[in-house]
C-alpha cells in the first residue's frame, strides 16, 4: 500500500459474492425489502452504460478496460457506502476485481491489489455456489454455467488470499437465503 497506509476495515460491510446465476442479487434485493442497505453490482451497470455509450469497457471487448471500470465503481460504492446507518450489503467487492482478472489470465495491477488489501469488509463474506437449477443468461449476463463455475472458484481464492472467511449460501429459497444471511449478519455484529 502506498505511503504503509492502514487498512480501512468497515466491520458493518457485508459482501455477497460467487459466480453469474448463482442467486446474489435477487438475495440482496430481498434483504433491502427487510430495509437492508445495499450497494449494487458493478458489473451489470458498467455494461449497460458501455453498450449505451459504444464504450469498449464490456467483457466481450476490453476485458483489462471492463475491470478498471469494476475497481473504480467498487471504491466508489465502499466511500458512499461510509455515509449508510447499519449493516451495508454489497453485490460483490473489490476483491472480485481481482478474482476477475486471474480468471480472464489478466495481469493483477498494484493498485488493484492495494485498494483490496486497503479498503477491507466485514471478514465474513458470503459466496454463492454454483447452481445449475437457477442459472440464466440475459442481456447482461452472457457466460456459460462452466464459466460461472470458474468465477465462483476465482472468487474463493481471491477473497481466501484477502483473508476473508467465506460462508456458502445454501442451495435453498430465498426466504431460507435471506434468514441465513440475516442471523449471521447478525450475530457477527453482537460477537
Amino acid at each position: 500500500m502506498k505511503d504503509g497506509a492502514a487498512p480501512i476495515v468497515e466491520p458493518c460491510f457485508f459482501v455477497v459474492t460467487g459466480g453469474p446465476g448463482s442467486g446474489k442479487t435477487v438475495l440482496i434485493e430481498a434483504l433491502a425489502g427487510w430495509g437492508l442497505a445495499h450497494m449494487p453490482e458493478a458489473g451489470r451497470a458498467i455494461i449497460r452504460d458501455q453498450r449505451a455509450i459504444g464504450g469498449p469497457a464490456r467483457p466481450d471487448a476490453d476485458r483489462a478496460a471492463f475491470a478498471e471500470q469494476m475497481l473504480a465503481f467498487e471504491l466508489r460504492s465502499f466511500r458512499e457506502a461510509r455515509a449508510l446507518e447499519g449493516p451495508v450489503l454489497f453485490d460483490r467487492g473489490l476483491p472480485d476485481t481481482v478474482g476477475y482478472l486471474r480468471l480472464c489470465g489478466l495481469p493483477v495491477p498494484d493498485h488493484a491489489l492495494a485498494a483490496a488489501r486497503l479498503f477491507r469488509y466485514a471478514p465474513t463474506v458470503f459466496i454463492a455456489p454454483p447452481w445449475p437449477e437457477i442459472f440464466r443468461n440475459d442481456a447482461e449476463r452472457r457466460q456459460s454455467m462452466g464459466e460461472a463455475e470458474r468465477t465462483f472458484e476465482a472468487m474463493v481464492e481471491a477473497y481466501g488470499g484477502f483473508g476473508y472467511d467465506l460462508v456458502p449460501l445454501p442451495l435453498a429459497s430465498v426466504e431460507e437465503r435471506v434468514r441465513f444471511v440475516a442471523d449471521r449478519i447478525s450475530a457477527a455484529l453482537t460477537a
